[in-house]
């Protein structure tokens, strides 16, 4: 099967339906996130994963990740070396909780998935690759837990 590569198709999806992140303030802490998540989907999609969060205020801290939704979606995958980055933040602890997620996803061999996503003041945008099959749009919950 052929390689899709479609990030920048995705990520430019996502910014159409204006799930963009705001303007840092003055005082924000920059905060990533490198994770790796597999999971599944038939209109119902689950995947779990783990990560680390790092803050530029030296803050860091081991994560455990989940996502949920529906939507026209199908497929099984694989993200690896995937990352984050969250807009918003003051503080490591601003981070966790469950945003609100708009997804995008495609891949036949290599996959690849952009994410964004909101939590009151804080946004998350997430971009990566691995491999499986799949293809859709979801919207759902995508949680972050302290280990």
């Amino acid at each position: 099967m052929k390689t899709m590569c479609l990030r920048p198709a995705l990520v430019a999806l996502l910014l159409s339906f204006g799930v963009a992140a705001p303007a840092a303030a003055a005082g924000d802490v920059s905060c990533r996130l490198d994770f790796d998540m597999t999971g599944w989907s038939v209109f119902f999609k689950s995947a779990t994963g783990s990560g680390r969060v790092s803050c530029s205020n030296g803050q860091s801290t081991v994560v455990r990740i989940r996502a949920k939704g529906g939507g026209l979606t199908v497929g099984k995958s694989r993200i690896r070396g995937a990352r984050g980055e969250f807009s918003g933040v003051r503080d490591l602890r601003e981070v966790l909780g469950a945003y609100v997620a708009l997804e995008a996803h495609a891949g036949a061999v290599k996959s690849s998935q952009a994410q964004a996503m909101t939590k009151g003041d804080v946004s998350l945008a997430l971009a990566g690759t691995g491999d499986g099959w799949d293809l859709g749009v979801a919207v759902g919950s995508f949680t972050i837990e302290a280990r």
